[in-house]
């Protein structure tokens, strides 16, 4: 959420209050813990530790930044072209293919990937299954940000993910640890008193626009 705001802000000019960017940190301090402090169950037997370098902390940084510039960047594409879902979703896929098709060729993986699938044929329909859902998905992730902005889209991400980890934890019987439970108390506490406050506005708004109203009728009779 963090980085979609820096982006909205410096490319599409947009002013958050104090109040957006206060929930924006709750919930990043929340994933934080989650993630941060596992069960001592869940470490892997083969890494006694914990351990954060400074390559995987950049490439962290480096996915947070770049993840929260195409969301905002769509939405700017929606707001100012008026760009049409199917056509960016189409221009974007094309891009997609030539780099991921440049990567198998610069890397000499395209022949290895191919006789994977010529020897496990029963592979093919998994991959299809799989880029459907996956191009479905795209179609309800650019309604989302056309419709409602990039940094709804990012907190309905981040919740996402927050509940497909638990949802984890609990089909693969993995423990969680109290810190664990803490982080995610604190994430759902905080979009839930975002939500409240955010409806409690829009009734306040409600009901103060017809008595805005019967200023000028009163005025006219």
């Amino acid at each position: 959420m963090i980085p979609v705001m820096i982006w909205g802000t410096i490319i599409m000019k947009k002013k958050y209050g104090g109040k957006d960017y206060f929930f924006a940190v709750i919930v990043t301090m929340g994933c934080s813990l989650f993630i941060l402090y596992p069960a001592s169950m869940d470490v892997s037997p083969l890494n006694k530790g914990r351990e954060s370098t400074v390559w995987g902390v950049s490439l962290m940084l480096g996915y947070l930044g770049f993840d929260g510039f195409t969301s905002t960047f769509q939405d700017k594409l929606f707001k100012g072209y008026e760009m049409e879902i199917h056509n960016q979703i189409f221009y974007t896929t094309m891009c997609s293919c030539v780099i991921s098709l440049s990567g198998l060729i610069l890397q000499n993986h395209l022949l290895p990937a191919v006789d994977f699938m010529v020897r496990h044929p029963d592979c093919f329909y998994d991959v299809l299954i799989l880029s459907t859902v996956a191009t479905a998905s795209q179609f309800f992730i650019s309604y989302t940000i056309r419709t409602f902005g990039a940094l709804t889209f990012a907190t309905i991400m981040t919740t996402r993910q927050l509940v497909s980890i638990l949802l984890s934890c609990v089909w693969f019987v993995h423990p969680l640890s109290w810190m664990q439970w803490v982080g995610a108390a604190i994430v759902f506490g905080a979009l839930y008193a975002k939500t409240f406050s955010r409806n409690k506005l829009q009734k306040a708004a409600v009901v103060s626009s017809p008595s805005q109203g019967s200023v000028p009728n009163a005025a006219n009779s």
